[in-house]
């Protein structure tokens, strides 16, 4: 009986599992599949590396992204029945289990998946197939690595977008900047993002320029004319030509009393000698109607120049410097106004000149492109032009480039000129007779001696202290007294407040420091002539003023 009772109660059992399986069973089939919420997509950089699995839903279209050469999974709540890829180039699907899709991206694009699951749902994505990462973070560290190298302890960072190459972070120089540019730019298409500390002040250099020349002549002039009024009933002259000899006429009357005539000596027949050059020494013997003029002259000039200008330029940049005037001289221009030649004025700059450009070598020398000058005006060899008188200029002049350290000098122009002119003449046969030809024979000797030197030296030099008393020349006359009890003065720091020694930003970006750098030409207008430099006026009848062009400036090369 026991084991007969044991027996239906294990019928039972097994009866009752069976049904509530077959229930249970049925339950399922009736209930909708219920996809689990999809997982966020992740971000675009981590996607290829996690390779975490992602869920879709039927609502709307998840992005799903994978890198070339990279796989993701894909889960499901539900069995998958089937899976479909839009574009296969792009991406592959592989099932790899009932609740598991593969993707495998093949080239880089964009393309779809579906999945379909048992119980009619569907999940649809978008897949996002993105370019390998390894050749750009292979050359995105390539490049970290030369910058750090090559610009050690400068904050610059990389980063690389397709062919764009990114150069973020502040560099110490514009030099560092620019080698920064270069390496990137042997990889790619560089962006320059990079800020550049603000550098203190350039150096600032003192050139020193003396101009020294003596000029030296001596002259000599030896000769004699003599000239008769009617000595021995001889009316003449003897001259060798070589000075101005008198000029002898016929007077008004004959036979007058000897005595000089305006501009002339008349002697007794009537006969006037006129001098138009008396030399030095001048003998006329009335009685004898007998006369002389001789030439015994000896003269001696020396000339000194010493000009010292200095001038003060920042490193790199040009300074000129002019301590003299404008001269003016007519121009003819082309044409005529009212039947007459239009003539205007220009001026011409003379005077103590000065054009350099100094540059700090990486070697710590100075090299200066220099053009100094000196010029005056010259009238001994002017020349006319209608009445009106244009002097000559006589020019000294030095255009070259040389290269010295701090406080050297360097000679860089130098002339020794000595000039010997010598004049004879005589007339002949009676010249050449001893002792008493010498009266027949004029000499004249010319010797000039110029010595000339220009020493440049530079120097670099800083602003002098505040308060520092500053050279001036020594006045040995005194101004008038003041008439207002306060000095003419600019406020200083105690008033205005000390200068900020730090910018107000460490650091700016590059392209606004190079356009911060940039040199404008300076205009410099003479404050000679309301035109400037030049001034053109009119000195024809009916001729309108015109300015004319200002002749450009002398420049170092």
């Amino acid at each position: 009986m026991k084991q007969q009772g044991r027996s239906a109660v294990a019928v039972i059992v097994a009866s009752c599992l069976v049904v509530c399986l077959v229930a249970s069973d049925a339950a399922a089939r009736q209930q909708p599949a219920q996809p689990a919420d999809p997982q966020p997509a992740p971000a675009q950089a981590q996607a290829a590396a996690s390779a975490q699995s992602a869920q879709g839903t039927e609502e709307s279209p998840n992005e799903l992204f994978v890198n070339v050469g990279k796989s993701v999974i894909v889960n499901s709540s539900v069995p998958i029945e089937r899976v479909s890829v839009g574009f296969g180039d792009v991406a592959e699907a592989t099932v790899v289990d009932p609740t598991e899709v593969l993707v495998n991206g093949k080239a880089a694009g964009e393309t779809s998946l579906i999945i379909w699951q048992q119980g009619g749902g569907k999940l649809f994505f978008d897949v996002l197939v993105q370019p390998s990462r390894f050749a750009t973070n292979s050359r995105t560290d390539m490049l970290r690595r030369q910058i750090s190298r090559e610009l050690p302890g400068q904050k610059i960072d990389v980063s690389v977008e397709n062919d764009l190459i990114f150069l973020r972070g502040t560099a110490k120089d514009l030099t560092s900047a620019d080698r920064a540019m270069a390496i990137a730019s042997a990889l790619g298409k560089p962006v320059n993002l990079l800020y550049v500390d603000v550098p203190p002040p350039e150096a600032q250099i003192l050139l020193k320029v003396r101009f020294a020349s003596v000029d030296r002549n001596l002259l000599r002039n030896l000769g004699i004319n003599i000239f008769s009024t009617g000595a021995t009933n001889t009316i003449g002259r003897v001259t060798t030509g070589q000075f101005s000899p008198p000029v002898l006429s016929s007077g008004s009357s004959s036979g007058s009393s000897s005595g000089s005539s305006s501009g002339g000596i008349t002697g007794k027949n009537g006969i006037t000698a006129t001098l138009s050059d008396a030399l030095n020494l001048f003998f006329f013997r009335p009685d004898l109607n007998l006369g002389a003029t001789i030439a015994a002259l000896q003269q001696k000039g020396v000339v000194e120049v010493l000009a010292e200008p200095n001038v003060l330029a920042e490193n790199g940049k040009q300074a000129s410097f002019l301590a003299g005037g404008q001269f003016p001289y007519p121009v003819v221009q082309g044409g005529t106004t009212g039947g007459t030649t239009a003539i205007t004025i220009q001026f011409q700059q003379f005077g103590v000149r000065l054009n350099f450009i100094p540059t700090i070598t990486a070697r710590g020398t100075i090299r200066l492109q220099v053009a100094p000058e000196v010029s005056a005006l010259d009238y001994a060899n002017g020349v006319t032009l209608q009445g009106f008188t244009v002097p000559g200029v006589s020019v000294r002049n030095v255009n070259t480039e040389v290269e010295l350290a701090e406080g050297q000098s360097f000679a860089i122009g130098g002339l020794l000129d000595n000039r010997e002119t010598e004049t004879f003449s005589k007339i002949p046969f009676i010249g050449d007779i001893p002792i008493l030809g010498k009266f027949f024979q004029s000499k004249t000797k010319n010797r000039t001696n110029t010595e000339l030197m220009v020493i440049v030296t530079p120097q670099i030099v800083r602003p002098m202290p505040a308060g520092r008393e500053i050279a001036a020349p020594n006045f040995p006359v005194p101004f008038l007294p003041p008439n207002s009890t306060t000095p003419m003065a600019t406020p200083g720091q105690n008033v205005t407040g000390p200068v900020p020694v730090t910018p107000p930003t460490p650091s700016v970006p590059v392209e606004s420091y190079i356009k911060s750098l940039a040199e404008k030409p300076l205009v410099v207008t003479s404050t000679s002539s309301p035109y400037g430099s030049t001034q053109g006026t009119s000195m024809g009848t009916g001729a309108a003023a015109a300015p004319a062009a200002p002749s450009a400036p002398v420049t170092p090369p």
